[in-house]
């Protein structure tokens, strides 16, 4: 056996110079002007984005997808293909919602489900109730998009061909509604085990106290809408099979957005740092983005606790879309475990977000 056969043994054997797996992810959100983070993290963490996916929670599907499009025309991304999820939560309606707050009382963000507000939406605001499919054009401060989602195929069914495609790789990102993600649970039995994660925004513990002693907007940030609109999937997707599931719950309210950090990252200047500047404000903290980082590089977690979870889908509970903890040897059955998210290093995520939008990936 000649010496170059023996060194390619020796590298087959001891895998030097194997090649890392290919990570994937599949963003699903309900896209906002300045949503584009997320995904511009994952690029930007060497993942490939096989689509954004659109879903209802702050506002309908539809305006939603047409963000999505819109962010990612603002970074020569549209080599990304959007797919519109599911209009409407499984049971929930704007009517429903409504009914549990007049017993249980007035969730301080309503999203999708909040009155309809004409003079809002003239001032930039999505749409709200009403008709789930208008577009309001006003809130396209990132600029209306030109391209079109893909009608290939719906989000369930695309989530579904792609863990099948690429078997134990593709993360699951949801900073919104779980709904595609629950129907793509029953759509297909094995979709939950195939693909490697779900990362989700959302799944606050122990808050209802922050509601009362701080002012509006601090209850604002503890309300749960990502799950209360669909609580019903929430459930679904959180004891589905998944191989992890990780919740950024309360530590998403840890880093908060201030003008220090706005003009830092302006520094560098592309459209997507001019609109992160320009539009992001300081009001609210950087939500999406911490679940987005985690599934990009989950080491920045500095303490986390294995938890068994359920989501309270009792539409008579006060706590009707919020979840539930428990130690396993005290939990209800049909219920798995998670990583709920205690605690990140919030100055990796801001270094993080800067490079991503500083020097953001291209098609």
């Amino acid at each position: 056996m000649g010496i170059l056969s023996i060194s390619l043994l020796l590298t087959l054997a001891l895998g030097i110079h194997a090649q890392p797996e290919k990570r994937y992810a599949i963003v699903d959100n309900d896209w906002s002007a300045i949503s584009f983070i997320p995904f511009l993290l994952a690029l930007d963490g060497g993942m490939e984005v096989l689509g954004l996916v659109s879903d209802t929670a702050n506002t309908w599907q539809r305006q939603c997808a047409y963000h999505a499009l819109a962010n990612l025309e603002v970074g020569n991304l549209t080599c990304i293909p959007v797919y519109e999820g599911a209009t409407y939560p499984l049971i929930n309606t704007p009517e429903r919602f409504q009914a549990w707050e007049a017993i249980h009382g007035i969730i301080p963000w309503q999203g999708a489900f909040a009155p309809e507000n004409r003079t809002f939406e003239e001032a930039g605001n999505g749409p709200t109730s009403g008709n789930p499919n208008r577009i309001v054009k006003a809130a396209f401060v990132e600029g209306y998009p030109t391209t079109a989602v893909s009608k290939s195929t719906n989000a369930a069914a695309f989530m579904v061909d792609m863990v099948r495609k690429y078997p134990g790789q593709v993360s699951i990102y949801s900073a919104g509604a779980l709904t595609n993600v629950a129907l793509a649970v029953r759509m297909d039995a094995q979709f939950a085990s195939l693909a490697k994660e779900l990362v989700i925004m959302g799944g606050y513990v122990d808050v209802n106290m922050l509601q009362v002693t701080g002012d509006f907007m601090q209850a604002d940030i503890n309300s749960d809408i990502n799950l209360m609109i669909d609580p019903e999937a929430a459930k679904i997707a959180l004891t589905a099979s998944f191989p992890n599931i990780t919740i950024a719950g309360n530590v998403a309210n840890q880093v908060q957005s201030t003008q220090e950090f706005l003009d830092e990252v302006y520094q560098v200047k592309n459209p997507y740092t001019k609109l992160f500047h320009d539009h992001y404000g300081t009001e609210f903290p950087f939500w999406d983005e911490t679940a987005a980082a985690l599934m990009v590089d989950p080491s920045i977690a500095i303490n986390t606790t294995t938890a068994y979870l359920d989501v309270d889908v009792a539409f008579g509970s006060p706590n009707y879309g919020n979840i539930h903890v428990y130690q396993k040897s005290l939990m209800p059955p049909n219920i798995r475990n998670v990583t709920y998210v205690n605690e990140i290093d919030g100055e990796k995520l801001k270094a993080m977000m800067k490079h991503a939008m500083q020097h953001p990936k291209s098609c």
